[in-house]
């Protein structure tokens, strides 16, 4: 999943408009966004191999820290209580935590058997990968559903609250088509310093957010 997680953070602004959407789609992408940092402090593995699936040319060896079940709840928790600390909302300590674990949820059903449900236990994974029309299927319905319901939900202040959020849709779709039909990464450590840059989807996400307000 990618824009599958990204989904997770625009739909869920319905039930928690008051969080800004940079705080939801950090949520969504919360253990995407700390395995390129594990990966290269060589504490979790990615490995490349051409052909290794019909949509992706990523192996996951070992990444129990972020992907597994017991992992993700861990980092859910530790994102709500951070959250209250700060903003001492309850809705939004709630919401955010189940939107940290809808990460592992969809990646199971994605992946091949490879998510665990605590470091070194079993895995799981339905392996939908697979097949590239029915990823492509679920992922496209669900984000096209999700910045559906955010911008329903939602009405722009200003030109940027219009252009801003037009131009991070199609900046996630173009990725995605790439992802999808282009060349693999080069190595495993080129994949995990271009995953850092995704840092920025949150910001960009938040600037979008402080220009536009909930109906």
């Amino acid at each position: 999943m990618f824009i599958g997680h990204m989904a997770a953070g625009f739909a869920s602004k319905r039930v928690a408009p008051q969080v800004s959407l940079g705080w939801l789609i950090t949520a969504g992408m919360l253990v995407d966004l700390l395995f390129p940092l594990f990966s290269l402090l060589g504490i979790e593995q990615v490995q490349i191999v051409p052909g290794s699936s019909p949509l992706t040319s990523m192996v996951f060896p070992f990444y129990p820290f972020t992907h597994s079940l017991a992992g993700s709840l861990g980092w859910a928790l530790a994102f709500g209580v951070l959250y209250w600390l700060l903003k001492r909302d309850r809705r939004g300590s709630t919401v955010l935590p189940l939107v940290v674990l809808s990460h592992w949820l969809l990646d199971a059903i994605t992946h091949r058997p490879d998510m665990a449900l605590y470091p070194g236990g079993p895995v799981v994974g339905l392996g939908l990968w697979n097949s590239v029309f029915g990823t492509v299927l679920v992922e496209g319905v669900l984000f096209i559903v999700a910045v559906w319901l955010y911008v329903s939900a939602t009405r722009a202040k200003d030109r940027i609250g219009v252009w801003a959020l037009g131009a991070l849709i199609a900046l996630l779709a173009l990725l995605y088509w790439k992802h999808v039909a282009g060349p693999p990464p080069p190595s495993s450590k080129a994949m995990a310093w271009a995953g850092l840059l995704a840092w920025l989807f949150p910001l960009w996400a938040a600037w979008i957010d402080r220009h536009r307000i909930y109906r």
